[in-house]
């Protein structure tokens, strides 16, 4: 890492924008517009160069470091870069701050968006993509000084979703997302539009023929959004009964669910596919999955299970998506087990891992209702080093090690889940007619049996089963002195 107080191209005079000392922060690193190297993805191909220059969007990276150290920050700011090239762009530079907190006027302070604009000029840029949510203030305020198009973390998440999104349910949630993000966001106040002035609004408002459609025109706007959200939200309720239904129907038949839970580009399709040769969509890309995907799968001692794929998580996800995807998720809170896939190869896991949990929580808090047991599943071991793993091992002893691309550990996942799922718990004794053989095929498939003898009068179970299929069988009981 460059150390900034050596670095001549970013260190420039304190400005009269810049945060005051508080002596948490060495001069050096308040005045520093930092560079971050190894973003760029310009092409070193001239042949393709054109091509890409009408395909992709040209952005500079900016980024407010705020608390930890230089590594967090730099780990963010590459995420960003992965985030911007899945989203279709080209990440020219990448720049970071170091504040206190960001300007609450320019998100990186007047003096270095001057610096900021001079590098979008130098590079060439049509695009400035911030690490953070910006307020619609700061927002307007970079677009005037940058004279391009700048977009927050929050904005580029919306928009890789509604690329990736494919079912009805996927496109429902993902525009009301981007809408509840619109709103607040509307703009209508600059010179094209001037405030609507009502009643005797003569002289200083402009008078008769100056008393523009401004506010006329964005409150139509809101009213129309409004209106749209409201349908969206009355047909995800209905998608959610569909939902509901089918998550009821697999609860009634006493199946125990599995919530394949982590990080985007975690790998849990891979992981799916892996457990269930599912054939879901693989993609080294970040948020490939969007639409949950359950299937069927058995133990290795044959006790069914289900198994669900589902959205993945990121670092400071926004809370918009969050709120869309509730329905989706709540799959998540209702599972009996959760896999939760970390991706072994990343510099930081334990940071993914916490990132997942808070996002967990979030959920569970909500419908007042206790996170499901948890078993870490730690993938990508083929790609990552032995360092790495044995570091791993330490922080997290309980997990299971895995590669869904070579196999490796998928055995040990499966007894692993086997442990953790609900096993049967009520001991039934019952004599069930020939002529229910149906209920015996049930007890087989669903329970534990210990003891099964054929007589005159029917078949004679001895069995561990799950309370619902002990009140099916209890017209079948066999007398405690029968027994």
């Amino acid at each position: 890492m460059t150390d900034i107080k050596h670095d001549p191209l970013w260190v420039h005079e304190d400005e009269p924008d810049a945060v005051p000392s508080t002596g948490d922060l060495e001069l050096a690193e308040r005045v520093a517009l930092r560079r971050v190297s190894g973003l760029s993805t310009e092409l070193a191909d001239i042949s393709e160069v054109e091509y890409r220059k009408l395909r992709l969007e040209r952005v500079v990276l900016v980024g407010v470091w705020t608390e930890g150290d230089g590594t967090e920050a730099e780990a963010s700011l590459a995420e960003l870069a992965r985030l911007a090239e899945t989203a279709g762009s080209q990440v020219l530079e990448g720049l970071v701050q170091r504040r206190n907190r960001p300007d609450p006027a320019t998100y990186i302070g007047a003096g270095k968006a001057r610096e900021l604009r001079e590098v979008v000029i130098a590079s060439g840029a049509d695009t400035v993509i911030c690490d953070g949510e910006l307020s619609p203030g700061q927002l307007r305020q970079l677009e005037e000084q940058l004279k391009v198009k700048v977009i927050d973390r929050t904005a580029l998440i919306l928009d890789i979703f509604a690329q990736h999104a494919r079912s009805r349910e996927g496109k429902a949630q993902v525009e009301l997302a981007q809408l509840q993000y619109l709103l607040p966001r509307l703009r209508g106040w600059g010179e094209a539009m001037s405030r609507q002035a009502g009643g005797r609004a003569g002289g200083g408002n402009g008078g008769v023929g100056l008393r523009g459609p401004g506010e006329t025109k964005l409150e139509t706007d809101r009213r129309r959004i409004h209106k749209r959200i409201a349908k969206l939200r009355r047909e995800l309720t209905g998608m959610r009964t569909v939902r509901e239904t089918k998550r009821g129907r697999r609860t009634a038949n006493a199946v125990p669910s599995v919530a394949i839970v982590g990080y985007t580009n975690a790998g849990k399709s891979s992981l799916l596919n892996a457990i269930t040769g599912a054939g879901v969509l693989v993609e080294d890309a970040l948020f490939a999955t969007l639409d949950p995907t359950t299937r069927r799968s058995t133990t290795p001692d044959g006790w069914p299970y289900t198994l669900t794929d589902t959205v993945g998580f990121v670092r400071h996800l926004p809370h918009q998506l969050v709120e869309a995807f509730r329905s989706t998720l709540e799959e998540v809170a209702d599972a009996d087990l959760l896999l939760h896939v970390v991706d072994g190869s990343d510099p930081a896991p334990e940071r993914q891992v916490t990132a997942v949990r808070d996002v967990l929580a979030e959920i569970t808090e909500e419908r007042d209702a206790p996170m499901p047991p948890e078993l870490l599943v730690v993938n990508k071991v083929d790609a990552a080093d032995d360092l790495a793993l044995a570091r791993l091992r330490h922080l997290l002893p309980d997990a299971v090690f895995v590669s869904a691309r070579t196999g490796v550990g998928i055995t040990r996942l499966h007894e692993r889940v086997a442990e953790r799922l609900p096993h049967p718990d009520v001991l039934v004794d019952v004599l069930v007619p020939y002529t229910r053989g149906d209920m015996v095929a049930r007890v087989h498939a669903e329970g534990e049996v210990l003891a099964e003898e054929h007589t005159a009068e029917g078949t004679q179970l001895r069995a561990k089963v799950r309370p619902d299929l002990a009140g099916v069988l209890g017209e079948f009981d066999v007398p405690a002195g029968a027994r």
